[in-house]
């Protein structure tokens, strides 16, 4: 199947970003469909006006009520299949990421078509201390959990997913819903052999002040995901760590 990748766009009351990130994909060159995480009314009209201003080049999906950002992802990566794309570009709707990065992203897919495409970000000043030293915590328990270092950043918003594994992934394991989501989606990806290229790309702390983490509630779905990673790592080590000395002796 010949290359063709599309962006989708979890939206969950961004209402103030929301615009320029889509125009951002489509002087990008991609079409877009933006899944609507059970917004409010306000967010779901603005979306549905942009839908209506670009026609086919922008898609909405709407979910009935809030579901979490995986959930989000899942149903998007999963239309993107079934319109035939073989490769889907994750960008947040908050303004973190820069839109101007994604055709170096597009052209990293497309020259390595197996791989998943990973952010890994180069933070500006707006960043909060707390939230850049929180990131090491998982960043470790990934490099636990893969026993490699080749995951560099698993909560970067901005990757390209290679949709026919991802969605053979998704028919077979269940993965957190929420905000846990990023990460274990790579971690599981890298368990079945998928390989990982990373590029650093900028990274702003979002233009409308708004985040959706919920403190207690996505620490605790954290916190289980990577106990649930743990336990999987260790039913998988001795594949992991024969993977390992496979590369390193043909290296």
């Amino acid at each position: 199947m010949a290359f063709s990748a599309v962006t989708v766009i979890p939206f969950y009351n961004h209402p103030s970003t929301i615009g320029a990130m889509v125009e951002g994909v489509l002087r990008a060159g991609l079409p877009c469909i933006v899944v609507n995480d059970g917004s409010s009314a306000d967010g779901a009209a603005v979306l549905d006006a942009l839908a209506h201003r670009h026609g086919e080049r922008v898609q909405v999906m709407h979910l009935a009520h809030n579901q979490g950002k995986g959930a989000a992802m899942m149903t998007g990566l999963r239309a993107a299949l079934g319109q035939g794309y073989t490769h889907a570009v994750q960008i947040d709707a908050d303004g973190q990421h820069r839109t101007d990065e994604i055709a170096r992203f597009v052209d990293a897919a497309r020259a390595q078509p197996l791989a998943m495409v990973c952010g890994a970000p180069r933070y500006d000043a707006s960043v909060p201390k707390g939230r850049l030293y929180a990131r090491y915590f998982t960043h470790v328990w990934v490099w636990i959990n893969t026993l490699s270092l080749d995951i560099e950043d698993s909560m970067c918003g901005m990757r390209v997913y290679p949709l026919a594994e991802t969605i053979r992934l998704f028919d077979q394991a269940r993965l957190g819903r929420r905000m846990e989501f990023d990460t274990e989606v790579l971690v599981r990806l890298h368990w079945r052999g998928v390989p990982m290229r990373t590029l650093r790309t900028p990274v702003v702390y979002p233009q409308d002040g708004i985040s959706h983490f919920q403190l207690w509630r996505d620490n605790v779905l954290i916190s289980g995901m990577h106990a649930r990673l743990f336990a999987g790592m260790l039913v998988r080590s001795p594949w992991l760590l024969a993977r390992r000395l496979r590369r390193a002796v043909s290296a």
